[in-house]
């Protein structure tokens, strides 16, 4: 007998049992709000294109869990900017496991944002996110936040110029990586260093809750970096610009 198919984006919105202790103490009393979210990114994420068909079945563990387990170093009652927010990921899971912080999702593009604006709508998360669309780069001196989180966006020495002038002095950038995070902090650490970014530090997310944990690389803002003096044109002369 043949056995019944199970569209993806159903099976995706499903919690496994070996899946649901992690779940409950990531997400805690909102449990119910994480699993709306996930069938959210399950129908309309995927019809959308936010979300590659492939991924729904893994919504829980590669995605949601993945997210949340990066709760643990966000500081109590903190504001979180999530730079290239996409779907939501990990902007709105952080907001869902964490309701004492403040989240601002960056996203440039409009259908990621309309998106994003219908997903808090629908999960009671309008007080607690805000949705701006825009490029990291044209918040500069607009937006400032406590942690700054970004997940598959680029690599280190981009991500660090993008995100650290918009975390607060003190403030950190939370890149989420895979298996690459110690060869990246190797090739652009110098990067990093020049954008006024201290040592990046790795750490390990989730441990004894998921398998894999969740890679993070932290990188506190130290300093502010000082605008380069513009040369002199020497083709002006003394007496003033050239005509």
């Amino acid at each position: 007998m043949t056995e019944p198919v199970i569209p993806d984006g159903v099976a995706g919105s499903v919690l496994s049992p070996d899946l649901r202790p992690a779940a409950e103490t990531l997400f805690g009393d909102r449990l119910d709000t994480a699993t709306r979210y996930v069938e959210l990114l399950a129908t309309d994420g995927v019809l959308r294109g936010l979300i590659g068909p492939r991924e729904a079945p893994r919504l829980w563990d590669r995605h949601l869990l993945n997210c949340a387990a990066v709760a643990e170093l966000i500081s109590p009652s903190a504001t979180v900017l999530d730079v290239g927010s996409g779907a939501g990921l990990p902007g709105i899971v952080l907001a869902v496991a964490r309701p004492d912080i403040s989240v601002i999702l960056v996203e440039p593009l409009a259908r990621r944002t309309a998106f994003l604006e219908e997903a808090v709508a629908a999960l009671g998360l309008t007080g607690q996110v805000t949705v701006v669309r825009g490029r990291a780069e044209e918040q500069i001196g607009q937006l400032s936040a406590d942690v700054v989180t970004a997940r598959a966006v680029a690599p280190l020495d981009r991500l660090a110029g993008w995100c650290l002038p918009l975390a607060s002095r003190g403030g950190r950038l939370l890149a989420l990586k895979g298996m690459s995070a110690a060869d990246e902090i190797v090739e652009h650490g110098e990067a990093v260093a020049r954008l006024g970014g201290g040592a990046p530090v790795i750490h390990h997310c989730g441990v004894g809750l998921i398998d894999p944990p969740t890679t993070v690389v932290e990188i506190v803002r130290e300093r502010e970096l000082v605008p380069k003096t513009a040369k002199p044109n020497r083709r002006a002369g003394r007496g003033g610009h050239r005509r």
